[in-house]
């Protein structure tokens, strides 16, 4: 269910009934496994539930709901099931390492989250952001929304209240979830005039009326302020307007009147387009520029861009402060969709969870089972990450999930290293 706008085969009951062979049988009703049968489907399903310890303070808990296959025509509306789901909690006060978000070689490409997880040295992690996907084939990975990664703000928050964030200190496991805020600026040293930046790591458009001028400084429609860093690609995006590279300073090492450049680490780089372009040889012009990035939360507060700090984007809350959200309906988006879910307990814990979804031995939930389910499994907030065909879950490597289809590649992941925070 991966943005495109900037948003297995049927097995047969044996396969079903072996997936949950040897578990525990909660009747309807009543605890399993610690936690209360989920409000799924009929009350008189049957539910089993499995858990193993991975390491200190994190488990891996396995549930399924309903033990027949659902009918391929009736996935999206039966009542029965079955609800195949997987559950990841890590608990701060007992585990030894730690939460945070990565990416692949650079932004702008996709990975599966299996090797996200190989990657990172991590023992376990799920899929996080919504990122461009099939709306961009040169940079499919660049994030639609929040994106922070060691402190730096690598893609900034949208505007769209819709969009909800998940974002970790990775050093004190400390979460926040809600919809965050940003403010971006040049400042030049020396005359102080100021530019504000639009976005951070995507590629600016051309303004329709001035595509086909080859000088964008004669376009009198407004374009695009976008700053670039290092981590984006090899490469930044190329096309009509100008690009200033900029020195761990903010001082100019070149410019150039089209776009697409190659940054080394501590460059930065400022592109334009549009009208644009004329404002940005004036901000520039006689010195070096400050650049400014800010992050706040829904109190307006800031949020300190500290080394340890991560942070992914979703799109809806399910959970806040213990009270389910009441969630739209109606749409493919709200429909039942394999899900990803992020979220914290009252007491702290970090909870991670996928659904199976769009086949007939996990039928996955819409977004109103989703916020009912989140409050089942005991979480105090909770919000919904990318899902459909990018819900997956690893441990060690290998998936623990059935994703619909194959895995596939996606723009970042929330994993869990089992070693102490370091910088």
């Amino acid at each position: 269910m991966t943005s495109s706008v900037r948003p297995r085969v049927a097995a047969a009951g044996a396969v079903l009934l072996a997936a949950i062979a040897g578990l525990s049988i909660a009747p309807a009703g009543a605890s399993a496994a610690g936690g209360l049968t989920l409000p799924l489907g009929d009350q008189n399903l049957t539910e089993t539930r499995s858990s193993q310890t991975l390491t200190d303070g994190v488990s891996l808990t396995r549930i399924v709901r309903g033990t027949e296959p659902a009918p391929a025509d009736q996935i999206n509306t039966t009542t029965r099931g079955p609800w195949s789901i997987q559950v990841l909690t890590v608990d701060p006060d007992e585990a030894k390492g730690h939460v945070k978000a990565t990416y692949g070689p650079d932004l702008a490409r996709t990975e599966k989250t299996t090797d996200l997880v190989r990657g990172a040295g991590a023992l376990a992690g799920v899929n996080a952001s919504f990122f461009t996907f099939t709306a961009s084939q040169q940079y499919p990975g660049d994030p639609v929304g929040l994106g922070i990664f060691g402190g730096k703000l690598l893609s900034e928050p949208l505007t769209d209240p819709a969009e909800t964030n998940f974002v970790i200190d990775a050093k004190t496991s400390k979460a926040l979830i809600g919809h965050l805020s940003w403010t971006g600026s040049l400042k030049n040293k020396k005359t102080e005039a100021v530019l504000p930046l639009e976005f951070v790591n995507h590629p600016p458009v051309v303004p329709a009326a001035c595509a086909t001028l080859a000088d964008q400084t004669d376009c009198t429609a407004a374009g695009d302020v976008v700053l670039f860093t290092p981590e984006f690609a090899a490469s930044t995006p190329a096309g009509a307007g100008i690009e200033v590279v900029l020195d761990q300073r903010g001082c100019v090492v070149r410019t150039a009147t089209t776009r697409g450049t190659a940054l080394t680490a501590g460059q930065t780089s400022v592109q334009a387009t549009g009208h644009d372009t004329v404002a940005l040889f004036q901000t520039l012009a006689g010195g070096c520029v400050s650049t400014t990035l800010a992050v706040r939360d829904e109190q307006g507060k800031k949020v300190a861009l500290r080394n340890s700090l991560y942070g992914v984007t979703g799109r809806g809350l399910l959970v806040r402060d213990g009270k389910v959200v009441e969630q739209p309906t109606g749409g493919s988006f709200n429909d039942r969709n394999p899900r990803t879910i992020a979220g914290t307990t009252k007491d702290g814990k970090l909870v991670f969870v996928t659904v199976d979804g769009r086949q007939t031995t996990s039928v996955g939930t819409t977004m109103a089972e989703s916020a009912a389910l989140a409050k089942a499994l005991g979480l105090h907030n909770a919000m919904n990450l990318d899902g459909g065909g990018s819900t997956a879950m690893a441990v060690n490597g290998a998936l623990v999930n059935h994703p619909a289809g194959a895995e596939r590649a996606v723009g970042d992941a929330l994993v869990y290293v089992d070693a102490k925070y370091q910088r």
